[in-house]
């Protein structure tokens, strides 16, 4: 069996880079929604929709665990999928939790009730839908008390980054830390809530400050798939990852191998 990650497009590279590198041998499929990409934008109803098909896609090549790697379908469409959606047998993951486990130094298994944690005050940089859907607040709250969180939708930042434009990335970071600053102009922490933005990592640490500690998905992720697969053992096997697109495979190979620097090749979904 192998482990699936899906994203909307190029941003849960990332995250599969990640895990490479903390779990070598295991098994994994990309499918990159490039055909539908970016999510951010559009609602919640298209993006529950996208999402299934894509994770259904998933399960039919044979995996029976799939990491949304995508925030914006992590927060628009995950818990509706897990509570009438997700097919007996079959589990799905959202990035959330490792960030939320990080933040509030609790694991996401801990059911006692929200209690305070160190920090107070946490910037949260996402896509607009991922901003709108009030999805991080939430489980945050399930947790942790006393924490204030504001959220800065930024905008143009994926299509930049997708696009190779990493000058235009790096200002358009630089504008949107700008505006949470005037919102929140002393954040303890910062989440990057999108698995595009590390890749921009440096610039949000640089505009934030040497202060304020960045939280990133990739990491977290792997490190907390690791934590999970040790519970259950029952995923194994080997073999090259496969990467597969809704795009046209031949410009998205080009983009993921600027995207992460090292050759990639997608074949049709």
């Amino acid at each position: 069996m192998a482990v699936g990650i899906f994203d909307s497009g190029l941003g849960g590279l990332t995250v599969l880079d990640a895990v490479q590198k903390r779990l070598p041998d295991l098994p994994l499929v990309y499918l990159g929604d490039n055909a539908h990409a970016p999510y951010g934008v559009r609602d919640s109803d298209d993006i529950y929709g996208l999402t299934t098909a894509g994770v259904q896609r998933m399960f039919d090549s044979g995996c029976d665990l799939v990491i949304l790697a995508c925030n914006t379908a992590s927060a628009a469409a995950l818990r509706r999928m897990q509570e009438a959606w997700v097919p007996q047998g079959k589990r799905v993951l959202g990035v959330f939790v490792p960030l939320i486990e990080a933040l509030t130094e609790r694991q996401w298994g801990d059911n006692s009730p929200p209690r305070e944690v160190a920090v107070k005050h946490v910037a949260l940089f996402a896509t607009p839908a991922t901003v709108s859907s009030r999805a991080f607040q939430r489980e945050l709250a399930f947790r942790a008390i006393g924490v204030d969180v504001e959220a800065q939708a930024c905008g143009g930042v994926v299509d930049a980054i997708e696009d190779g434009d990493l000058i235009l990335a790096e200002a358009l970071v630089r504008s949107h830390v700008e505006a949470l600053k005037r919102k929140m102009p002393d954040p303890q922490a910062a989440v990057l809530g999108c698995t595009h933005y590390p890749l921009m990592q440096e610039a949000f640490q640089e505009a934030l400050g040497p202060d304020v500690e960045v939280y990133s998905q990739a990491n977290l992720v792997a490190e907390s798939l690791a934590d999970y697969l040790g519970r259950h053992p029952d995923i194994a096997g080997g073999g090259a990852p496969a990467f597969l697109t809704t795009g046209d495979p031949r410009r998205v190979s080009s983009k993921a191998t600027q995207f992460l620097r090292r050759g990639i090749t997608f074949e049709a979904a």
